[in-house]
């Protein structure tokens, strides 16, 4: 990694030479300005208000504007002779605890690298001196013309330094907390904890800018000629007033869901309903239920007004067919029925007229 500027920690009467090298990148997509009628690029140029010329860079310089707007020159030679401690060296003022460091101050973030081989045995002295103490050294040091108060503590093998805001530039948070009196019910906090609980730890570099990945696909596809579809909008109810309570436990069930945590209750909840499966239909268009079911006298009905005229026809002959067949088995049995019959009337003769013959010849 390039560095960006060279000196020394002082630590005592100890001196390391280190290179200051960029903790932090930017990965934040930059657009250009271009003109909508031809697509040509909007530059920016540098133009004296005096002769209306622009003006290259190298003759450009510094000025402080007085309150009347009065223009006053400052050239790097004045700056050079002010009296700057710091100005290439970080000087360590004092060592305290991590949480005595407000988390306000915190700025941009610089890696210190040894700067040659003589530099190795003083910066490890001073490294494991931080990892025993468990605490962070508090310093001065000048960069890009003026002093800044940085941090220092240890990350892996390193020694990193946090740039830090003087304590007069952290403005007070007057006006900012709600004016009225609110009042937190202890279910609301149970609820709270709850929460809490269930979102439990997150691993730090799984997170990453999803607008930043949406935004390079957007380029991507215009840049492919792509239609672009529109992101279906999220109305997550930003500035409604909602029933605190029923949003905690709503949002409880979400994390334990997106975590696989089901609810016990609302499993055994849904294994007491009843499963409900769709009515499959088969090529004829008539369901697995209709050919199951046995055939009624009003499904015979429906069937025979919704079927053709031909087949409308065959079955009334069917149906005198049957009747037919019907009566005539109707008649062979009330014929089989008279015979039986009188051939039973002559034997009842018979046997009557023999009895009388029998007492005679006795």
């Amino acid at each position: 990694m390039r560095s960006i500027w060279n000196g020394a920690i002082s630590f005592g009467l100890v001196s390391i030479p280190i290179k200051l090298v960029n903790a932090t990148e930017n990965h934040s997509i930059h657009f250009r300005q271009i003109h909508l009628a031809d697509g040509g690029r909007i530059r920016y140029r540098k133009v004296c208000e005096l002769d209306e010329e622009e003006v290259a860079g190298g003759e450009i310089g510094k000025a402080y504007e007085d309150a009347d707007g009065t223009m006053i020159p400052i050239t790097d030679e004045d700056l050079a002779q002010l009296p700057l401690p710091t100005a290439k060296t970080i000087e360590i003022v004092a060592f305290v605890p991590a949480d005595e460091i407000d988390p306000l101050q915190m700025d941009a973030a610089y890696y210190l690298s040894a700067n040659g081989v003589p530099a190795a045995k003083p910066y490890t002295l001073l490294r494991e001196a931080l990892k025993r103490s468990n605490k962070v050294a508090v310093a001065k040091y000048a960069l890009r013309g003026r002093e800044r108060l940085g941090m220092l503590r240890v990350v892996d093998d390193v020694i990193a330094m946090h740039g830090l805001l003087w304590p007069d530039e952290i403005r007070a948070p007057e006006g900012v907390a709600p004016d009225s009196d609110v009042t937190v019910r202890d279910a609301e906090l149970d609820l709270a904890d709850a929460l809490m609980d269930t979102l439990g730890e997150v691993d730090m570099d799984s997170l990453h800018d999803d607008y930043r990945e949406a935004v390079e696909e957007l380029i991507a596809a215009k840049a492919s000629g792509e239609a672009v579809q529109p992101a279906e909008s999220d109305d997550s109810g930003g500035g409604k007033v909602i029933d605190l309570i029923a949003a905690l436990e709503s949002s409880v069930r979400a994390a334990k869901k997106s975590r696989g945590e089901g609810d016990e209750n609302e499993a055994e909840n849904e294994g007491d309903m009843a499963d409900v499966h769709p009515i499959k239909k088969t090529a004829s268009g008539k369901t697995a239920q209709q050919k199951s079911t046995p055939k009624s006298t009003g499904t015979k009905k429906s069937t025979s007004s919704s079927s053709s005229p031909a087949k409308r026809t065959a079955q009334k002959q069917k149906k005198t067919t049957a009747k037919s067949t019907s009566s005539s088995s109707a008649s062979k049995n009330s014929s089989s029925g008279k015979k039986q019959t009188s051939s039973n009337a002559r034997s009842t003769t018979k046997k009557k007229t023999a009895a009388p013959r029998k007492r005679a010849s006795a």
